[in-house]
């Protein structure tokens, strides 16, 4: 009787142990926010469709993730970042499982809805700083964001993420997952300008201050 009583201790202590966080992976409940494909730079922020609404615009060259003639929804990947606490430094976010891809038809642009655990959240905790990103992975080669943003910021493939944001009562034994709306708003992928390229801008622009100071 002891030992069982020792051996349950003990599971319940390992299970704490790796006990995970939990949020519910979907930009269309609770809400509706949007990823796109398009742009030189980084855009976040809802539009007027959005639910809750805002103000930001994406304007002629911006086509929702899985609209035909965009990118394709099976091969866009989209992941949550994660880490407890809110208001936690970006670099300090981690990839939460499983990634996910998009949908098509008037559900272009969310994700194919799924439950994203933390192994660096612990399960019920008060809040956590969150994170989406998504990437084009029609090559295949990126199944993961941490192989994706390398690739992203080489120029390589169209990626982007969300503004930062916190979601509070994580999930575990006591919480449910809650939903990342409203907190998550919606933003663009985007090519990374290859390096040769912003090298020759930056000479460009340090050559015309030099030019103006000689003036």
């Amino acid at each position: 009787m002891k030992k069982l009583i020792l051996a349950a201790i003990t599971t319940a202590c390992a299970a704490s142990v790796f006990a995970q966080g939990t949020v519910v992976f979907n930009n269309r409940i609770g809400g509706t926010t949007h990823v796109y494909s398009g742009g030189t730079s980084q855009i976040q922020g809802n539009t007027a469709a959005d639910n809750p609404a805002g103000s930001t615009v994406y304007g002629a060259g911006y086509t929702l993730i899985g609209t035909v003639g965009g990118l394709a929804a099976s091969t866009t990947f989209a992941q949550l970042l994660g880490a407890p606490g809110a208001g936690v430094p970006e670099d300090s976010l981690l990839p939460g499982l499983p990634t996910t891809t998009f949908r098509t038809g008037g559900a272009a642009g969310n994700v194919s809805p799924t439950t994203a655990t933390f192994a660096n959240i612990p399960q019920d905790a008060a809040n956590g700083s969150f994170e989406m990103v998504a990437w084009d992975n029609s090559s295949g080669l990126y199944p993961t964001w941490t192989q994706a943003s390398v690739a992203w910021k080489n120029g390589l493939i169209m990626a982007g993420r969300s503004a930062e944001f916190t979601v509070a009562s994580i999930g575990g034994q006591v919480n449910t997952p809650p939903n990342i709306i409203p907190g998550l708003t919606s933003f663009n992928i985007f090519f990374v300008p290859e390096p040769t390229t912003a090298a020759l801008l930056g000479l460009g622009a340090a050559g015309m201050l030099i030019f103006r100071r000689r003036k």
